[in-house]
């Protein structure tokens, strides 16, 4: 996956893509062209984030279509909709279905960019959260059944005996679990433990 964001753009018309793709490269964001919503689901680029700019009519698959698909494969593109015969339904509809926004053609170019700067901005802030909750949940990856039952009860503050009543085994067991737990997490102590696993449990909520 590439560490930039691109904007990627999906118009049957060569004119309207060629100037899109001149106005967000003069704004230094990468960008991507495609003719078609087939050629943009046979693309490399669906492993890449950025947001789409996407046409609403086009021959084949239209823009409602393309997003419909995108959302059944669980690829969260945050798509700006780019149409010359919008309607009011069918842009509560595109909304309702995720879609950031809803412009008509002709566009200024200080409103195109504006949008996309917010897009892109949000989209980075979205992929640096989902790489912390994957760096956390990586530490806890390594933990046993039996550890990961211990671990909120370690976080909440319980005593070793207090633990070892409530999950009916000895307080030396849970000694012997709560060293493993801070090797395998790499903590050094306690309080440590309790920020990793509230740092785990806020993100991924």
């Amino acid at each position: 996956m590439s560490t930039e964001p691109c904007v990627f753009i999906v118009d049957d018309d060569y004119a309207v893509r060629d100037a899109l793709r001149l106005v967000i490269e003069n704004t230094g964001f990468a960008c991507r062209t495609f003719e078609s919503a087939e050629h943009f689901l046979q693309a490399s680029c669906l492993n890449e984030y950025g947001c789409l700019l996407l046409d609403v009519n086009m021959p084949g698959m239209n823009g409602d279509e393309l997003q419909t698909e995108l959302n059944r494969r669980n690829m969260r593109f945050p798509i700006i909709f780019l149409t010359a015969y919008g309607s009011i339904p069918q842009t509560v509809r595109a909304m309702k279905a995720g879609a950031i926004d809803y412009l008509t053609k002709p566009i200024s170019n200080d409103l195109l960019i504006k949008r996309v700067q917010a897009v892109l901005q949000e989209t980075a802030k979205r992929k640096e959260k989902d790489l912390a909750i994957q760096q956390l949940n990586n530490r806890l990856n390594d933990l046993t059944n039996r550890e990961l039952e211990i671990l909120p009860l370690i976080a909440a503050g319980h005593s070793n005996k207090e633990i070892g009543r409530q999950l009916g085994i000895s307080y030396r067991t849970i000694e012997v679990h709560r060293a493993r737990i801070l090797r395998k997490t790499g903590m050094t102590n306690i309080l440590e433990l309790g920020r990793l696993y509230e740092a785990c449990r806020l993100k991924s909520d």
